[in-house]
């Protein structure tokens, strides 16, 4: 994968400084609900004897690397959100720069809402080309959710444009569809579903600065290649546009923190 260059705000792993204590009551209130839904989907996997990425590849057949699973991708009717898994080739996955970044990722969840789901009224942002891209399912992707092979999520990312093909949408629009992005459908089981839906709520903060970071570098990168043909988000030198490393444990002591500190 290529990455933002060093000179951006949007560096690999870049630091999250982020401020709990300007959470709203009921922003707080709603991170905390979502860590709960969390760790139950987690606790009910592991007494069934699973993980989350093996019951989403469960039944599949044989895992093979770029493929979509489960296959089709997981599709809710309701609120018109969609997500898939997937896993890239170790040499893709694993960088020179910097070193060994992807080692320890098996795949990534990539999410997305559909534009039937969005809010009346939203526009695509235009782009340097003067096209908004996507296709006509018109899906707007939200944020990537890497997996460790210890199967708990290491890592949030965004990407450019045409790694998901998506209609683009600015930053401020797509955090508006966090709230959105909500999965019941019973495909590839509820507490995947579950545990994917109420793990943007979890790390919305965090999101909401990876969504504006990513803006932040296509502008970057479109100031420093002033001279190429190839617009930025077409450019296939920027992949991955901003990230930042996770941990659901930390997150809730956090808000346990914050709790504390109100009471």
């Amino acid at each position: 994968m290529n990455f933002a260059s060093p000179e951006t705000p949007a560096l690999p792993d870049a630091a999250m400084d982020v401020d709990f204590q300007a959470l709203s009551d009921a922003r707080l209130a709603e991170m905390e609900t979502a860590a709960k839904a969390v760790g139950d989907s987690l606790a009910e996997l592991s007494a069934q004897g699973t993980t989350l990425v093996g019951d989403v590849l469960k039944g599949q057949g044989e895992f093979l690397q770029w493929d979509h699973y489960p296959a089709g991708d997981v599709y809710d009717r309701a609120s018109h959100a969609q997500y898939y898994y997937h896993a890239h080739p170790a040499d893709n996955r694993t960088p020179g720069y910097p070193d060994g970044l992807w080692a320890a990722e098996h795949g990534h969840f990539h999410t997305f809402l559909r534009a039937e789901g969005m809010p009346p009224g939203s526009v695509p942002a235009p782009l340097s080309d003067g096209h908004t891209g996507g296709t006509g399912d018109a899906l707007s992707h939200i944020v990537a959710i890497s997996m460790g092979r210890d199967g708990l999520p290491m890592r949030l990312f965004t990407t450019n444009r045409w790694v998901t093909g998506e209609q683009w949408h600015d930053a401020e629009t797509v955090i508006g569809l966090i709230d959105r992005f909500t999965v019941t459908s019973p495909v590839p089981s509820r507490p995947v579903n579950s545990w994917i839906t109420h793990m943007l709520r979890l790390f919305r903060p965090q999101i909401e600065i990876l969504l504006r970071r990513r803006d932040t570098a296509l502008a970057d990168w479109r100031a420093r290649h002033p001279d190429t043909e190839t617009p930025a988000h077409e450019d296939r030198g920027l992949e991955v546009t901003s990230m930042t490393v996770i941990d659901i444990a930390d997150q809730i002591e956090a808000l346990a923190a914050e709790r504390a500190r109100r009471a």
